[in-house]
């Protein structure tokens, strides 16, 4: 699924199953520590998949930790992000000589909860999905835009080292051609980051790049 929305710069690996006997690598034992079972197998595919990625980018398996705000923590020269959620676990990683900076992110095609939207839209884009809920009725825009904003964020950190709020970018959404950009509304070293987007398997999954 990453393949159809990242360019061959991007090694990728997927997994929509977990072994529920997989061993924590060696290393990370401190990222499931306090975890529930169930988030623990979650974890645990997810940075498999992170080591998958990175060997078919020419990286020996290691330990991949999380830093200060919980992002994974790279080899130098590489760009990455993981995401996981119910069915999907993925990473994808580059090398920051040919991609500066990427996101991706996996959720479940289902409309998002009750008054989660209000603190996640701006006004811009809920007129867009107003617009959208019209023209394209069969995705559930409300949590693309959601996942979209989660990519951005995933790729504006590492380049500006500070939080983007899901109010702090508003987003186009090209429906026909599955793209979106989002608009940054803060000062910082990026202005716009642009990303495609897939529904399929029961999921929506999307991934920015700079």
């Amino acid at each position: 699924m990453l393949d159809q929305l990242l360019p061959p710069a991007v090694r990728s690996s997927v997994a929509f199953t977990d072994d529920p006997d997989e061993a924590c690598y060696p290393g990370e034992e401190s990222l499931v520590a306090t975890a529930a079972p169930g988030r623990r197998r979650e974890i645990v595919t997810a940075r498999r998949c992170a080591r998958e990625a990175l060997l078919a980018l020419g990286h020996a398996p290691a330990a991949i930790l999380r830093g200060a705000t919980r992002e994974p923590l790279w080899p130098t020269g590489v760009a990455g992000s993981i995401t996981h959620c119910a069915g999907f676990r993925a990473a994808a990683v580059a090398h920051t000589t040919e991609i500066a900076s990427l996101g991706i992110d996996a959720e479940p095609h289902a409309p998002l909860p009750p008054r989660v939207l209000g603190p996640v839209a701006t006004p811009s884009d809920l007129d867009l999905l107003a617009k959208l809920d019209v023209s394209h009725p069969e995705i559930c825009w409300d949590r693309l835009l959601f996942s979209a904003k989660e990519s951005i964020y995933k790729t504006w950190f590492p380049v500006a080292g500070r939080w983007l709020g899901f109010e702090d970018a508003s987003l186009s959404i090209d429906p026909d051609a599955g793209t979106f950009t989002g608009h940054i509304l803060i000062d910082g070293p990026i202005t716009e980051l642009h990303g495609k987007f897939l529904v399929d398997r029961g999921l929506i999954v999307t991934a920015a790049l700079l």
